[in-house]
């Protein structure tokens, strides 16, 4: 079976490859928006993670018919009760960019003590298919704003997150953990697997 991915980030495709293959799903095609004829994408207006991952998965499966997964995600700081949620890709004011993104947040926790930087990255997947049904899984992780940025690996806010796995032990943020160790643990993993049992499920029947 053909499964679209609603977005053209290259490392979303390539964790939902590996947690695909791990599951040995090898009959599915993984397909990212370049691999398919282009459409306007929607305006993501959600007030939760759920809402805009269920605004690009239903336009991909409308726009494509084929089965599509969408994901949302960001970073919530307790600190500021929730916040970056749902605007952490455009915080900055510029959708994407996320050394100013970084900075910015960065600079609203400066002098915020250790105690309270408390943070998690939320991701909610929405996997809809042609025939209208849908299936929602979301994935937590859970730990601490660092004060700088650490590590090259991932995207977005990976280099100022410290794991709750990681506190207490090599102190690596999320930025420094391996492909295979941040798929294990991160939020956008758990929330794929969530839905690994109905994409086989799917596949078989096609």
């Amino acid at each position: 079976m053909k499964l679209l991915l609603a977005s053209n980030n290259a490392k979303k495709l390539k964790e939902l490859q590996r947690i695909l293959d791990q599951a040995g799903l090898d009959s599915v095609e993984l397909l990212a928006l370049r691999d398919v004829e282009a459409y306007d994408e929607p305006i993501e207006n959600g007030r939760t993670f759920a809402d805009n991952a269920q605004i690009k998965a239903r336009a991909g499966v409308a726009h494509t018919g084929i089965a599509t997964i969408a994901d949302d995600s960001g970073i919530a700081v307790e600190e500021l009760n929730g916040m970056p949620g749902v605007l952490s890709a455009r915080w900055s004011g510029a959708h994407g960019n996320d050394t100013a993104n970084n900075e910015l947040l960065l600079a609203q926790m400066e002098h915020v003590p250790d105690e309270r930087r408390n943070a998690a990255f939320v991701s909610v997947c929405v996997l809809a298919l042609p025939d209208g049904q849908e299936f929602v899984q979301e994935g937590r992780w859970e730990g601490q704003l660092l004060r700088g940025p650490k590590g090259e690996n991932g995207f977005g806010y990976d280099p100022l997150f410290i794991p709750a796995e990681e506190i207490d032990g090599q102190g690596r943020s999320s930025a420094e953990l391996s492909a295979e160790e941040k798929d294990a643990l991160s939020h956008r993993g758990q929330a794929l697997r969530g839905l690994v049992e109905k994409i086989a499920q799917v596949a078989a029947a096609s």
